[in-house]
């Protein structure tokens, strides 16, 4: 891959624009061989039970159709599967299609220009990709088309403690750890960029209202794990 993608991440302002996607796109296909692996480690395999309770707030009737979004190597779509729900794997990575070994049908695409009709789909779920989209809006409104009424979407990211002790402790962790991780197993750069990306989210009563200008009703975030991460869940009106 090319250096410019990589050193963007170490530079002091975040990307923005076409810029940002190009670089979150050329970052995945780099990280994508040892996803896993330093997932697993970095979370100390809480990112397994994160996941078991996305799939699980859908709250839909066996066989739902799920398309899972940002679905990297593959883990949520596994997920769906175990509780008997039927996916759809899309990533703008085609190295993290590559590396998918879920066995759910594949297609590389932007999420915020989804190549599914109206009203396809029972359900959504996305894990930790909510703060690389370059528009929020424009991707809530996108579930908002392809999302059946009544249908329900579950958003999975990363959080900023509200506990102080909680928070420093994780501050710690994410700034200075988890890029050490990253380096020694896989890329310095992207898993830098790991703790700088949060910036890149909006307040959880943004997230919310947003939602609801999408179209969603009955919009409910929490925090799991004493705020470690965030859990956004809607029903599409």
């Amino acid at each position: 891959m090319s250096e410019p993608a990589r050193s963007s991440w170490d530079t002091e302002k975040l990307p923005t624009g076409t810029h940002k996607a190009l670089a979150v796109q050329q970052m995945f296909d780099r990280i994508a061989p040892r996803y896993d692996l330093v997932n697993r480690i970095m979370t100390f395999r809480l990112d397994v039970r994160w996941r078991r309770l996305t799939v699980q707030s859908l709250k839909l009737a066996p066989q739902s159709l799920v398309v899972d979004l940002a679905s990297g190597t593959g883990d949520f779509c596994r997920e769906l599967q175990r509780q008997d729900l039927r996916a759809l794997s899309f990533d703008f990575s085609f190295g993290m299609l590559a590396a998918d070994t879920s066995r759910v049908p594949r297609t590389q695409a932007d999420a915020l220009c989804l190549p599914l009709r109206d009203g396809y789909v029972d359900g959504v779920t996305c894990g930790f990709a909510l703060r690389n989209f370059v528009d929020l809006p424009t991707f809530f409104a996108e579930l908002g088309r392809v999302v059946r009424h009544n249908g329900r979407i579950s958003l999975l990211d990363v959080s900023t403690p509200t506990n102080p002790f909680i928070r420093r402790g994780n501050a710690v962790y994410f700034g200075r750890i988890v890029p050490r991780i990253g380096a020694l197993l896989s890329d310095r750069a992207a898993y830098r960029y790991l703790p700088r990306s949060v910036s890149y989210l909006p307040s959880p009563a943004e997230l919310c209202t947003m939602l609801g200008v999408a179209g969603f009703v009955d919009v409910e975030h929490r925090q799991l794990s004493g705020g470690l991460v965030q859990l956004l869940t809607a029903t599409r009106g």
